[in-house]
């Protein structure tokens, strides 16, 4: 017998697992295709809290937290460094954003620092002239996403979870006691606890459970350059979006912005025009990448839902069902703190997080 299925094998849903399973929990993770293979590893890699709504924060702030021992959760360091998360003002408007939000956040103690033209050159004078101002937060940074994902489900592993790849489910009921799920492959387990953290594909599971979700898919355009001259000392974006970057101590730079498009149910490539748009916005906001090779692109699958904030938390209708799921590009961060709040609902019936805000009664007419 198991206690907890947990579908969907990205940062979320191994973190769950991982901390159910070292709760003494009989965890069963099942992952469609390997873990961290689809969103959680193909993601910029951004490990900020600047940014976010207030009502992500306190779930944020303790993935900061969780972030700091990530070695001694997973194994290793995931190339995980607190180097700051820079964001630029292209405008006067863009830089009273800037002011205005960290008067928002002051409570959070996130340390912003608001940089003026003169300031930022200053510290950072790798960053154009088109730059009018930024807010730094200098305990942000960033981590290798290929690395970290996967960790996690092999971190569930050493805990006892029982991770299965390549397990596509293709049905599941509740019979009033407990789910059963039957994969492709011919597993079947059955367990009193299910929780849906699949992504761009978890609303399927919600709607049939009678919670549809007007989720969609979007896909990131990411590029890496070949190595450069180590020059970028922290990760940045930009208010309004626009374009992300960050170099890595190898040397290449990430750089992701607009859309890409999928090319089936699980492929997707960033496409022409989005891959030319990232390059015309970095040199324009990153001079010194002016003639950089790209040497290779690549998308993936999100979920977003229309108020670009996820789902966390219990199903409406159906005890035993916990969701994880949209979190509009923006999960890496957060994935383990919503890993330990899935855990502890699981465990004690209640987050030590509010995750009031992100409940899936507010699709519900």
């Amino acid at each position: 017998m198991t206690d907890v299925i947990v579908l969907g094998g990205g940062i979320v849903g191994a973190s769950a697992a991982m901390m159910l399973a070292h709760k003494g929990q009989r965890v069963a993770l099942l992952e469609r295709d390997f873990c961290g293979s689809h969103s959680s590893g193909v993601n910029y890699g951004g490990v900020r809290r600047q940014g976010r709504p207030l009502h992500q924060l306190p779930l944020s702030q303790r993935a900061h937290q969780l972030w700091g021992e990530l070695p001694g959760l997973i194994g290793i360091d995931g190339e995980y460094v607190r180097c700051g998360h820079l964001k630029l003002a292209r405008s006067a408007a863009d830089f009273d954003a800037l002011h205005a939000y960290a008067e928002r956040t002051r409570e959070f103690d996130l340390g912003l620092q608001l940089l003026d033209r003169v300031e930022l050159r200053a510290r950072f004078p790798w960053v154009g002239d088109v730059a009018v101002g930024a807010s730094l937060c200098p305990e942000d940074g960033h981590a290798n996403p290929r690395l970290v994902s996967p960790a996690f489900a092999r971190a569930a592993q050493r805990h006892g979870a029982v991770v299965h790849e390549q397990a596509e489910v293709v049905h599941i009921e509740h019979d009033g006691q407990a789910f059963q799920v039957h994969c492709a492959n011919g597993l079947q387990l059955r367990a009193p606890w299910l929780l849906n953290c699949a992504g761009a594909w978890a609303g399927s599971v919600a709607a049939q459970f009678g919670e549809p979700v007007p989720i969609t898919s979007a896909h990131p355009a990411m590029l890496v350059t070949e190595p450069l001259p180590v020059v970028m000392n922290v990760s940045t974006g930009v208010e309004g979006g626009g374009i992300y970057a960050r170099q890595v101590a190898r040397g290449n730079c990430i750089l992701g912005g607009g859309r890409g498009f999928a090319l089936g149910p699980r492929q997707a490539r960033p496409g022409q025009a989005a891959v030319l748009e990232i390059l015309r916005n970095a040199a324009e906001l990153y001079p010194f990448l002016q003639g950089a090779q790209a040497i290779r692109t690549w998308s993936g699958t999100e979920g977003y839902l229309p108020d670009h904030e996820p789902v966390i938390g219990p199903s409406s209708t159906t005890p035993g069902l916990l969701h994880g799921f949209g979190f509009a590009g923006a999960g890496f961060q957060l994935g383990p703190a919503v890993g330990e709040a899935l855990a502890e609902l699981v465990c004690s019936g209640r987050s030590r997080q509010p995750i009031e805000a992100f409940s899936i009664r507010r699709f519900q007419a």
